[in-house]
């Protein structure tokens, strides 16, 4: 028995869609969309042919992951987050640029939203980009560049201001040295190897 859940309003297409995830009212989920086990896919989502989404993801109500754009697992997704994958898009029914459009390669801009990353109510995320793991992007942010892992970005174009722990707490430091108060987490469980040899170099 997989323990799916769509709710009856909802309109799931895709047959990639993992046990234990519950689809609520009025969300589509287009055939060629994947999403993992565990999720929740709330009021008014939608999850376009070619989206990917990983495991334990928490799509809010009013999301849009279009395709091209790939979630990891833990990832959690507030309200009325705007993806978005063509940076300099028209409409295909224009006559000067519907050569363009007749290849996905010739527009698609591929997002990479990281394992554990977090992305607050209203943000918007420019295409082509990658959010590192466990990073957190504040309400109403505009991401424009990649981030890094454990990054507290902030603001339009979003800035750093900080790191934070796995917890979603700030740190008083790197998050590849600082212990963290809150939860106690050390470096040497919050980072990849290679990240702590490069620190020490």
């Amino acid at each position: 028995m997989s323990n799916r859940f769509n709710h009856p309003a909802a309109l799931v297409e895709s047959d990639q869609v993992g046990p234990g995830t519950r689809v609520w009212a009025f969300a589509h989920v287009m055939a060629g969309a994947r999403i993992g086990s565990n999720c929740n896919i709330c009021d008014h989502a939608f999850v376009e042919s070619g989206a990917s989404v990983g495991n334990n993801v928490t799509l809010k109500n009013h999301v849009c992951v279009w395709q091209g754009v790939t979630l990891e697992d833990d990832v959690f997704v507030g309200p009325h987050v705007s993806f978005t994958n063509d940076r300099r898009p028209r409409s295909p029914r224009m006559p000067q640029v519907r050569g363009r459009y007749e290849r996905i390669a010739n527009w698609l801009e591929p997002t990479v939203v990281e394992q554990g990353a977090s992305i607050g109510a209203n943000a918007t995320i420019v295409p082509g980009i990658r959010l590192g793991r466990y990073c957190m992007i504040a309400a109403g942010s505009v991401v424009t560049s990649d981030v890094a892992p454990f990054a507290l970005m902030v603001g339009t174009p979003a800035r750093q201001f900080g790191d934070l722990c796995r917890c979603g707490q700030r740190l008083p430091g790197d998050y590849r040295s600082t212990v963290c108060r809150h939860c106690g987490e050390s470096p040497q469980l919050r980072c990849h190897s290679s990240e702590l040899e490069a620190l020490t170099l």
